[in-house]
């Protein structure tokens, strides 16, 4: 039997006031809330939002590859 599979792709935003890799793991723990069987993530974007010259918030755009089907 082979062992090939089927993914699917959500594109979602995490956020953080401390790191990008805090905003990537803080939409990671958000959308395994809902989404099972995650695989792989990839960073389409990265930006951030500035409150009176400094980094207020760093925002991080991500797809998010979850396996479908059987097992």
């Amino acid at each position: 039997m082979s062992s090939s599979h089927v993914y699917k792709k959500v594109e979602i935003v995490g956020s953080s006031p401390n790191s990008i890799e805090e905003a990537i793991q803080n939409a990671l723990d958000e959308c395994g809330k809902s989404v099972r069987n995650m695989e792989w993530f990839e960073v389409v974007e990265t930006r951030g939002h500035i409150v009176d010259g400094k980094v207020g918030h760093f925002q991080v755009s991500l797809k998010i590859g979850f396996r479908i089907g059987k097992d």
